[in-house]
C-alpha cells in the first residue's frame, strides 16, 4: 500500500502567476467554448524500434492495433500475429518476436498518452504506468471542470493541465533554488497530448491476409546491402513497402474485386553462417590480416572475401548448402503459418545471390525428390549426365563403375571418343568414389546413410581441373560441388545487378544454348542499373548474331524520365535529319542516272530506226522498289532463345537526371539502388500477376 502511494502522482492547484513562457493567451482561446464530457480514450499499439543508438515508436496498423487490444483481457498469455504475421506479439510479456529471421525482441506499448520536447521531431508514448496517471487526472478535470491542475510525480517530472487542449509537461534539472516560483522557470517545457488522433504520425495500412505469390530474396557480398550499411531484412521490408504502396496505385481494381491480396518477401540470410563460429574463417584471415589501414581491411574481409569464397571448393559448399537450406526452412515455416497458400513461389538474387541462385537452379532435378531406388543409380544417372547414354543399357551401376575404374587414365577416356568435359568431370567423379570405399573399409560407420552432419565431416576434399564448358548442357555450375536441391520449383528468377554473364565466361562458357531452360524454373529477368559496374548482360551469350537493346524498365509513374524522352527525342530529330538529306541525295542521283539512260536510250533507237524519236513511257519509269515496309521490319518478333520461355531476358533501369551528370561518382550506389527501386518493384509485380491474369492499371497523375 505504501509503495502504490509513492508512485501516484501529487495533485495541486498551479499558483496564477505570470511566467516567461506564460500561457493565458491559450486559455483564453479555449475557456469560452463549454467543455466536452469525459470519453475513454482510444488506445494503439506501439512498438519500439533501436538502431544506432537512436530509438523509434513505430505504430502498428489499426487492424494489428484491434487484435492486440482484443487479445488484451483473455487470462492467459495471448500470442497475436502482426505484420502480415512476419512477427508474433506476446501480449502480457509486451514483447514482438520475428518470426522468419534472427531479430532481438522489441518492446510493445499500449499508448494512450504522448509528448514532444523542442528538438524531437516526433511524439513519443508515454509508458503505460504514466499514462494511467495523466488519464485519471484528466477525467478528475474534466468531471469536475476543474483546470490548472499540477500533476508532481514521484520521479520529478511535473505536468501541468491548463485546459484540455493545452497539457505541458516540465522536467527537473537536478536540484532547484529556493528562489524558483514556477515549473517554467526550470526548463523548457513538453508539449503533451492524448489520444492518437491528435498527434501527426503516419499508420500504416493494413496487409491483406491473401498471400498471392512468395518470394525469397538472397543478398551479395558482405553484411550490409546498401549505403546505409543496412542489413538483408530491412532492405526487404523497404522492398516490400513499395510493392505494397505499387499494389495500392496499380492494382486497386483488382484490389476492390478481391482478385489482388499482396506478395511477400521474405529475405534469405547466408553471410553469418559463412562468417560466423562454425567456419572459423574470420580467425584464420585475422591472423593473417594486416594491422595497417585496419577499417579498410576489415571492411575487405567481411564483403569482398566473399567472392573468393564462393570461388573456393570448400567455402562454396557451406553457402550453397546454407541458402538451400534457409530457403527450404523459410519454405516449410511460411507453409506451416499459411495453411491456404496455394500460389507460386519466386527467387530473387542481388549481385552474388544471384549467381549463387543461378548454380542452384541449372543443377536443380526435375523430380522433387528422388526415390531410394534412384539414389542407388547415381552412377548411371551420372554416365546419362556425361552423354554416355550408350552404356547404360548394357552395364549395371556396379560392373560400369569397375569399368571406369579400369579405363580412369585420361588418355584411355579420350580413345573411346568422350569429349573433354565429360571426360575431367568422370575423373573426378570416380577419384571421390576411390575416397569413398577407402573410408568406408577403415571405418564401417561411414556410409551413404549417415547424417547430414557426418557427411560434413566427411566430405571428401575438391578435385579441381579445368573444364570446357562447351560440351555442357546442363550442370553449368561449379564441377566439383555438391548442389542441394529446393523444396519447389521456382516459378521465376530475377536476377539484380547480376555478374551472372561474366563468371559464365570466365569458367569457359562461350555460348547457351537457345534451347536450354532452367529443370524447373521457366522464366528469368536479369534487371541491371546502366551504370552498375558489377551487373552484365544475358541476351549476347544467346543471341551473338543480333545486337540487341535490353529492355527499357517503364517508370512506375507510367512514363519516361524527362532527360531521356530529350534525348531519345534528339536523336530522332538528328536521324529525321539525316534521313531527309540522304533521300533527297538518293532521289537527286536516280532521276540523274534515269535521264542518262534515257538518252542513251533515244540515241540508241534513233540510229536503229530513224522514224523512233520518243522512247516509251515504261522505259523511263522508275522501277518499283522492293524494300519491305518499314513497319514490318521495325516490328519482326525477337527470340532471345528459351531461358525466358522465348522473351526478353535483359532489362536497364532509367537512370536519374543527376546520376546522368557523372556516371563514375554513382556507380557504387547504382550496384545498391535495387532495394529502394520503386521501378524495379513494380516490374516484379506486373511478371508475378500477369500469370495470375490480372493486368496493370495505369496510375492516376
Amino acid at each position: 500500500m505504501i509503495l502504490t502511494m509513492l508512485t501516484l502522482p501529487q495533485v495541486s492547484p498551479v499558483v496564477d502567476e505570470a511566467s516567461p513562457s506564460s500561457t493565458s493567451s491559450f486559455e483564453m482561446l479555449d475557456m469560452d467554448s463549454v467543455p466536452p464530457p469525459y470519453q475513454v480514450v482510444k488506445p494503439h499499439w506501439f512498438f519500439c524500434r533501436r538502431a544506432d543508438d537512436n530509438t523509434s515508436w513505430l505504430p502498428f496498423s489499426r487492424e494489428d492495433s484491434e487484435k492486440l487490444e482484443n487479445a488484451l483481457g483473455e487470462k492467459e498469455d495471448v500470442v497475436v500475429a502482426v505484420d502480415g504475421e512476419r512477427y508474433d506479439v506476446r501480449v502480457k510479456e509486451r514483447r514482438r518476436y520475428a518470426v522468419y529471421w534472427d531479430q532481438a525482441p522489441s518492446e510493445v506499448r499500449r499508448c494512450t498518452w504522448f509528448y514532444k520536447g523542442d528538438k524531437d521531431t516526433k511524439f513519443m508514448p508515454y509508458t503505460e504506468d504514466f499514462s494511467n496517471n495523466l488519464e485519471d487526472a484528466y477525467m478528475i478535470a474534466v468531471t469536475l471542470d476543474e483546470w490548472k491542475r499540477k500533476l508532481e510525480f514521484p520521479s520529478g517530472e511535473t505536468v501541468i493541465l491548463h485546459n484540455p487542449k493545452l497539457i505541458m509537461q516540465y522536467q527537473p534539472i537536478g536540484l532547484q533554488d529556493e528562489w524558483v516560483s514556477s515549473p517554467s522557470e526550470q526548463t523548457r517545457p513538453r508539449t503533451v497530448k492524448r489520444g492518437v488522433d491528435n498527434i501527426s504520425v503516419e499508420i500504416p495500412d493494413g496487409e491483406s491476409e491473401k498471400v498471392d505469390h512468395l518470394v525469397f530474396m538472397v543478398h551479395g557480398i558482405g553484411p550490409a546491402c546498401d549505403l546505409r550499411f543496412r542489413s538483408i531484412i530491412q532492405c526487404v521490408n523497404d522492398f516490400r513497402s513499395a510493392s505494397l504502396s505499387l499494389l495500392g496505385t496499380h492494382y486497386k481494381r483488382g484490389q476492390e474485386d478481391g482478385k489482388v491480396g499482396r506478395v511477400e518477401f521474405l529475405p534469405v540470410n547466408w553471410h553469418n553462417a559463412l562468417h560466423g563460429d562454425a567456419t572459423g574463417v574470420d580467425e584464420d584471415i585475422q591472423r593473417i590480416t594486416l594491422p595497417s589501414i585496419s577499417r579498410l581491411r576489415q571492411f575487405t574481409n567481411d564483403t569482398l572475401l566473399d567472392l573468393f569464397f564462393y570461388n573456393s571448393p570448400t567455402y562454396c559448399q557451406t553457402i550453397v548448402d546454407t541458402v538451400a537450406s534457409e530457403v527450404n526452412r523459410l519454405h516449410a515455416l511460411f507453409k506451416q503459418r499459411h495453411p491456404e497458400f496455394t500460389g507460386a513461389v519466386s527467387v530473387v538474387g542481388h549481385s552474388l545471390g544471384s549467381l549463387i541462385l543461378f548454380d542452384l537452379l541449372t543443377n536443380q532435378k526435375t523430380g522433387s525428390r528422388e526415390s531410394n531406388r534412384e539414389r542407388a543409380n547415381d552412377d548411371i544417372a551420372m554416365m546419362k549426365s556425361f552423354k554416355l547414354k550408350w552404356y547404360v543399357g548394357l552395364v549395371n551401376s556396379q560392373f560400369l563403375l569397375c569399368f571406369l575404374k579400369a579405363l580412369c587414365q585420361e588418355s584411355d577416356l579420350k580413345d573411346l571418343g568422350i569429349p573433354l568435359g565429360p571426360r575431367k568431370k568422370i575423373l573426378d567423379y570416380v577419384r571421390r568414389k576411390q575416397v569413398q570405399e577407402v573410408k568406408h573399409s577403415l571405418n564401417p560407420s561411414f556410409s551413404s546413410g549417415s547424417t547430414p552432419q557426418q557427411a560434413q565431416l566427411h566430405r571428401v576434399q575438391s578435385v579441381t581441373s579445368a573444364v570446357d564448358y562447351e560440351y555442357f548442357d546442363v550442370g553449368i555450375g561449379q564441377v566439383s560441388i555438391n548442389y542441394p536441391q529446393l523444396a519447389f520449383q521456382p516459378q521465376t528468377f530475377f536476377a539484380f545487378g547480376s555478374p551472372i554473364g561474366m563468371f559464365l565466361t570466365v569458367r569457359g562458357l562461350k555460348h547457351i544454348d537457345p534451347n536450354y531452360t532452367f529443370p524447373t524454373c521457366k522464366s528469368f529477368y536479369n534487371i541491371y542499373h546502366p551504370y552498375d559496374p558489377v551487373a552484365y548482360r544475358i541476351e549476347p551469350m544467346i543471341v551473338s548474331e543480333v545486337d540487341l537493346e535490353p529492355m527499357l524498365i517503364p517508370h512506375h509513374k507510367g512514363r519516361k524520365r524527362m532527360h531521356l524522352e530529350l534525348k531519345d527525342s534528339l536523336a530522332r530529330m538528328s536521324m529525321d535529319l539525316k534521313n531527309n538529306v540522304l533521300g533527297s541525295l538518293r532521289t537527286a542521283w536516280q532521276l540523274a542516272l534515269s535521264h542518262r539512260v534515257s538518252l542513251c536510250l533515244m540515241s540508241v533507237c534513233t540510229h536503229v530506226n530513224p522514224c523512233l524519236t520518243s522512247v516509251p513511257a515504261a522505259v523511263c519509269e522508275e522501277p518499283e522498289s522492293s524494300s519491305v515496309p518499314a513497319e514490318e521490319t521495325e516490328e519482326r518478333e525477337i527470340k532471345v532463345g528459351m531461358l525466358n520461355g522465348g522473351r526478353r531476358i535483359d532489362y536497364v533501369l532509367q537512370e536519374k537526371p543527376i546520376e546522368s551528370f557523372n556516371e563514375y561518382l554513382f556507380a557504387i550506389q547504382s550496384h545498391l539502388c535495387y532495394w529502394e527501386s520503386e521501378d524495379t518493384a513494380l516490374l516484379l509485380l506486373k511478371e508475378i500477376y500477369d500469370k495470375l491474369g490480372v493486368a496493370l492499371e495505369q496510375p492516376q497523375q
